[in-house]
């Protein structure tokens, strides 16, 4: 059978770090920061994770290392962002570029390897039926997020920064904290996506292991518009689309072709979205009529 426990447990592993990274990503959305440096961060956090894993034979170190090495990671985009004015489309893509060539340098300084660290001694994260606390902590950040923007003071000052920051600071609100806020909670996010991806999912390191998560987490971004619950929807169905990629590589298909389907799934979410939103938006031709 196709569709079994099997498959549900493994679209559930390879939704946690596309979930915790678009997370991020909404926060940031929300404050008005569009953050396409997820790939960037979450790379950063994988490497950190199992570095620190390594040497200190503690995965939740590592967990740890790897959230505060992508919050610091972050920053790169919060002070070339928002502190400086720069384009945070160009910053994101300069820290994707950025962490590939970094962590691909550090992998054979640090281990004198190259491509992929791969030890017996590494540890990984522990599994709680059959799925590593990450991915429940990345459900319960879905609520919290959830009631924190729709109900929270936080939440409310944090889209009132992105949607009118001139409003916010004629209030008292500060769009600077709120922004940087939001970006080093995103690394905090990415960072836990690294980890989950690096010590949960498997337990190694491999140059560029992100392989466009980071990408699939800035599109469920704009499918579940900035929310949630949304954000959660569209992850689930990118996890869904990696895992059934797996399962049909296990059955005889190229590795090439299943490797695709999350991309091609991401593809097409776009197009349908997209060309459901011109729908819906009347041209000026016949809002004049």
């Amino acid at each position: 059978m196709f569709f079994d426990s099997d498959l549900l447990m493994s679209a559930l592993r390879a939704l946690t770090p596309i979930l915790l990274a678009a997370l991020g990503g909404a926060l940031c959305e929300r404050a008005g920061v569009f953050n396409i440096g997820l790939e960037g961060m979450m790379l950063m956090g994988c490497f950190t994770s199992v570095t620190t894993s390594w040497f200190t034979g503690s995965a939740w170190l590592g967990v740890l290392a790897a959230a505060l090495a992508a919050a610091a990671y972050s920053l790169i985009l919060a002070v070339g962002a928002v502190t400086l004015g720069g384009d945070a489309v160009v910053l994101g893509v300069a820290m994707n570029l950025l962490a590939v060539g970094l962590t691909g340098f550090l992998l054979r300084t640090v281990f004198g390897v190259q491509g992929t660290f791969d030890d017996p001694s590494l540890a990984g994260l522990p599994l709680v039926g059959g799925l590593t606390p990450l991915t429940y902590l990345s459900w319960a950040a879905v609520a919290v997020a959830a009631v924190m923007l729709s109900r929270h003071v936080w939440g409310l000052r944090l889209r009132g920064v992105g949607e009118a920051p001139d409003a916010a600071a004629t209030l008292g609100v500060s769009p600077v904290r709120y922004k940087y806020g939001a970006i080093l909670l995103s690394g905090v996010l990415c960072g836990l996506a690294g980890a989950q991806l690096a010590l949960g999912n498997v337990t190694l390191f491999t140059e560029n292991m992100t392989a466009g998560r980071g990408w699939i987490a800035v599109v469920a971004v704009m499918l579940g518009r900035a929310a949630p619950v949304g954000v959660l929807l569209a992850a689930l169905l990118f996890g869904i689309a990696e895992a059934a990629g797996f399962r049909l590589q296990g059955l005889g298909l190229p590795q090439q072709a299943t490797d695709a389907a999350p991309y091609v799934v991401t593809l097409g979410a776009l197009f349908l979205t997209t060309a459901r939103r011109r729908r819906r938006t009347p041209s000026p031709s016949g809002a004049a009529s």
